[in-house]
């Protein structure tokens, strides 16, 4: 065994050795630490590495043993992909990708079930019609609600990776408000004709954009056909059971099912 190395990652301290940090000497670790690129160092000394210094536990770990070993509720895929692919360390992508497979198999038997409303609010907001004259005006806008529970929580990453919404002039992924893994709720307004751009701002009106087809949703109908599509292209069918017709075809309620 080489001499300890402490490195402090994203403000996390770990102690390895030298023979651990270059184990694979292609991968950015085993650049770092042979030489080949220089490293930062913290104000103790510690080689300093920028990156989350809590998914680093498992790279390191993958390190001392060449087994991915990931906790039965682990919910941070995303965050670790983006980590493994950072580190460049092949063996690692490549038990990442079984891993990924092997999840998705586990969850092929799977649900979801989505409850909608929609409603209709009036809105008043300023319009400006020449330098110095603004005008009080008002419309109707169309609020929608999804309320979305799936088995799958891989399927509900994907259905992030999908919708966006638009506030602010940005796009976001809804994934950033997936905060149960097992449900996601959802609430946006159709656009308004006539309703300055900043008013969705000052109000805090988020719509819903599909990509990379760059759609706006401004009806449930869109909605129930884009999530359709996503849901089938994952297996998922129309439970002919449930809900009643006439709730489906009113887009109240959705409820799909896969089975292996």
């Amino acid at each position: 065994m080489s001499e300890p190395i402490t490195l402090n990652v994203g403000g996390k301290l770990y102690t390895t050795s030298l023979s651990t940090l270059t184990s694979f000497p292609d991968s950015m670790l085993g650049a770092m630490f042979s030489g080949k690129i220089p490293t930062k160092k913290d104000s103790q000394g510690n080689c300093f590495i920028d990156r989350d210094g809590k998914i680093f536990r498992y790279i390191l770990n993958f390190l001392r043993t060449s087994h991915l070993d990931l906790p039965e509720d682990f919910q941070e895929m995303g965050l670790l992909r983006r980590e493994v692919d950072f580190y460049q360390i092949q063996p690692l992508i490549e038990a990442l990708q079984e891993k990924e497979v092997e999840l998705s198999k586990s969850e092929k038997n799977a649900m979801l079930n989505i409850t909608l409303d929609q409603k209709t609010q009036t809105v008043h907001f300023t319009v400006r019609e020449a330098p110095q004259i603004y005008s009080l005006s008002s419309s109707n806008m169309e609020v929608f609600s999804a309320h979305i529970f799936s088995t799958s929580c891989l399927f509900l990453k994907l259905l992030g990776s999908k919708l966006y919404y638009c506030f602010n002039g940005n796009l976001s992924s809804i994934s950033s408000y997936l905060q149960d893994p097992n449900h996601l709720t959802l609430d946006w307004v159709a656009s308004v004709e006539g309703l300055p751009e900043e008013e969705y701002t000052r109000q805090n009106l988020k719509r819903l954009w599909v990509v990379p087809d760059n759609k706006q949703i401004n009806s449930f109908q869109v909605f129930v056909e884009e999530v359709l599509k996503i849901a089938m292209s994952d297996g998922f069918c129309i439970d002919s059971s449930h809900p009643h017709t006439s709730d489906f075809m009113n887009n109240k309620i959705i409820r799909l099912i896969r089975y292996k």
